[in-house]
């Protein structure tokens, strides 16, 4: 006949053991959970460091582009000249008899070109294939000479001339040109860049370029 006592003493064991053993697996459950985890944090950081390189890359790419654009095909010369005195005016309608379409269609090209070269850059920020600060650094003071020169003109047209609902008019351009203009107001010694430039040019006996009016 078994011995109640070494019954129990063998269910304590037994229970024991239970506990043990659930415990063991609670440990085991736990640390391949915590590995699961670091593995799965750590592909999402490989895979963000991949997107961003890929991302930059891109940007590359896309930089080389727009100096082949920008330089290689005149728009940086069209953009000077536009800028120059050579390119002056009364009001809007001495700017039409001067510049329009139909009195001096060579210039009205320029002017349209120019300003939709900037226009599809806005639309490039816009897409977040390209950041408002890296063209602001690359040659931001000519998208924002040529807004503030030629700004009153484009508003003029797009209430004459375009049909209703009125006011897309390189408005690309114009989301541009404020999100360049926030980069400037934000930067620090900006202005005092530019006065230094323009007195180095001054000592060597060279007229101001527009960035220095």
């Amino acid at each position: 006949m078994v011995d109640l006592s070494l019954l129990q003493s063998v269910s304590y064991i037994a229970g024991a053991l239970g506990v043990c053993v659930a415990a063991f697996y609670y440990v085991m459950n736990l640390r391949i959970t915590q590995r699961n985890q670091d593995l799965t944090l750590k592909a999402l950081e490989q895979s963000a460091q991949a997107q961003q390189q890929t991302l930059e890359t891109r940007q590359a790419t896309l930089f080389m582009q727009l100096v082949d654009t920008y330089i290689g095909k005149g728009y940086r010369a069209t953009a000077l000249e536009m800028l120059s005195d050579k390119w002056s005016w009364r009001d809007y309608d001495d700017f039409i008899d001067k510049y329009g379409p139909d009195t001096n269609p060579e210039a009205w090209n320029k002017f349209q070109l120019q300003l939709a070269h900037w226009s599809q850059q806005g639309i490039l920020i816009q897409d977040g294939l390209l950041t408002a600060e890296k063209l602001n650094s690359w040659w931001g003071w000519v998208p924002r000479e040529l807004w503030e020169k030629f700004e009153s003109i484009i508003i003029e047209y797009r209430g004459r001339v375009e049909p209703p609902p009125k006011g897309f008019l390189h408005g690309n351009f114009e989301d541009l040109y404020y999100s360049l203009k926030e980069i400037k107001v934000k930067s620090t010694g900006g202005d005092e860049l530019l006065r230094r430039r323009a007195d180095r040019r001054g000592a060597l006996g060279l007229k101001p370029i527009p960035p220095f009016r």
